[in-house]
């Protein structure tokens, strides 16, 4: 736990320093200190997988590099653009892309470990469209903050001009939460039978 907090607050720290933009600095970041409070509180009580903490800690990653830059002038954005010959920053997908698939991992465990769902058919079903619903809900937080905060919009909504932005962040959010169920639920199911064998 030490290594995650001191690769957390060291990100953190780094994105603080002469961010582009505060306030969109602030918007960005604050969800990875939500989450930090929210497994401070329930690290005793409802210890996670390590591959789940893992996965978290990257998206805040994520979100702390993004809120430094913005996620439209992230050089690696820039370098894929220029690699692929494309005509925008796409960082914010890779954003989008973990919005699916950390929340898939994280819903599956608190599924599975408080009984949730009873029959496992339902159990990937219900973990997309918990994503798909925080992914409908995040669009919905960005265009309340784009409407509060006109100087800000552009930075943190990052549509770059692109008219179907919205729909295509929920549907790489969608593409997240199904390949993390894809690739990692027997990896998961591992860590699970651990965790039930330490309670």
């Amino acid at each position: 736990m030490y290594a995650w907090l001191a690769v957390f607050f060291a990100v953190l720290a780094w994105s603080a320093i002469g961010p582009h933009d505060r306030l969109t600095w602030w918007l960005e970041v604050v969800p990875a200190l939500i989450a930090l409070v929210v497994l401070a509180l329930t690290r005793r009580h409802f210890p996670l997988t390590p591959l789940v903490y893992f996965l978290i800690l990257a998206h805040c990653v994520i979100l702390m590099v993004g809120g430094h830059y913005t996620y439209a002038e992230v050089p690696a954005g820039d370098w894929v653009r220029d690699w692929v010959g494309g005509e925008r920053n796409n960082y914010d997908k890779l954003g989008h892309f973990a919005q699916g698939f950390v929340p898939a991992m994280v819903a599956r465990e608190v599924f599975l470990r408080l009984g949730v769902v009873g029959r496992r058919g339902w159990l990937g079903f219900l973990c997309v469209c918990f994503c798909l619903a925080f992914s409908a809900f995040y669009e919905l937080i960005e265009w309340w903050a784009a409407l509060l905060s006109a100087t800000a919009a552009e930075s943190f909504l990052g549509t770059q001009g692109y008219v179907w932005d919205t729909q295509s962040d929920m549907l790489w959010a969608l593409v997240g939460a199904l390949s993390a169920l894809l690739l990692l639920s027997r990896f998961h199911d591992r860590q699970l039978a651990r965790v039930a064998g330490g309670e």
